[in-house]
């Protein structure tokens, strides 16, 4: 049986995380988060990458999120 879970968190993280999608943390210039902007910078997309290896490794490793289809 394959192990489901991780890819399933894997996707589900990285589209959440997506920066501008959601929110965007720093926002354009101000530094506080932006909601639902559309743009992103470089700065944002390094803090939404720790974030997503963050998460990531949270709920793959510390809690072990499994599901097994077939």
């Amino acid at each position: 049986m394959a192990d489901w879970g991780p890819v399933l968190i894997a996707v589900l993280f990285f589209v959440l995380l997506t920066p501008g999608l959601l929110c965007q943390i720093p926002g354009s210039g101000r530094g506080i988060p932006e909601f639902h902007s559309m743009r992103t910078s470089g700065v944002a997309i390094f803090v939404h990458t720790l974030l997503f290896f963050g998460f990531c490794a949270i709920f793959m490793v510390a809690i072990g999120v499994h599901l097994y289809a077939g």
